[in-house]
């Protein structure tokens, strides 16, 4: 069992998410300790790319921020090792998309996540038909290829589901990221139809912000996952977001727990 799957031993899992280098490397690093120190089981972090096309306005804008700033995937290896030696041992996963890893190499790359501690990574725009070149690589130096699953046909779910390696990310919504008033999919079905065919943890992401979208979440599903909630905490208090995060995703991971 990977750290990432052990992620889920203990309760409904919280996963939090952060555009690294928005507004600052620096700034990141302080996020992502107190993320963990406020109840957080996993930390996304985000490598900025100028095209995330399965992002909303608000994780867009924090994509512009960080390249502005000069974030590159080298200097995102350099904040991982900064975090885990600022003592967080819990599964940091990058969420990227295929063109930085392309140029970066596929081996190398990944190669470098194991080194500093990258437990997993997210490809949105990555096919299920075309993730063995990355597969590969990735099973090589132990970094879980996470599964998106969006609400598409049964027989896809299940073939997609059945090589899901970490946890399966169930896509609450379709569309791209951001926070929802309400989620209609019928995520029960979805996740008992994920369930059929992998003991992979299942967390449901975009969408979520509220306590009470969380707590719900958590009654279907292993974790709930936000992203777009955290990052406007970032881009209305900037480099002093810290005690603001910390407050929301240690409200939000007991609203999870909650669920029982």
């Amino acid at each position: 069992m990977s750290r990432l799957s052990q992620a889920f031993q203990n309760g409904k899992a919280f996963i939090g998410f952060v555009t690294g280098g928005d507004p600052s490397l620096e700034a990141s690093a302080e996020f992502i300790v107190e993320m963990a120190r406020a109840g957080a089981d996993v930390v996304e972090i985000g490598l900025p790319f100028s095209d995330p096309i399965a992002e909303g306005p608000v994780i867009q804008q924090a994509n512009l921020r960080a390249l502005a700033a000069g974030t590159t995937p080298d200097k995102l290896f350099e904040l991982v090792t900064d975090v885990r030696r600022r003592g967080v041992t819990v599964p940091l996963v990058f969420l990227s998309y295929v063109n930085p890893l392309f140029r970066y190499g596929y081996d190398a790359f990944l190669r470098r996540c194991r080194e500093t501690g990258v437990d997993g990574l997210i490809l949105p725009d990555l096919p299920f038909e075309e993730q063995d070149e990355v597969r590969g690589p990735a099973e090589a130096h132990g970094v879980d290829l996470i599964t998106l699953i969006a609400p598409t046909s049964e027989d896809r779910v299940r073939r997609v589901a059945a090589r899901a390696a970490g946890f399966v990310y169930i896509v609450s919504s379709m569309g791209v990221t951001g926070m929802r008033r309400e989620i209609e999919t019928d995520l029960a079905g979805l996740i008992g139809l994920v369930r059929s065919v992998t003991d992979t943890p299942a967390a449901v992401g975009f969408g979520i912000h509220t306590p009470a979208q969380a707590t719900a979440i958590a009654r279907l599903a292993d974790g709930v996952i936000v992203g777009s909630a955290i990052v406007a905490l970032i881009e209305t208090h900037g480099p002093a977001a810290g005690p603001h995060i910390y407050e929301y995703v240690r409200t939000m991971k007991q609203a999870a727990l909650n669920a029982g």
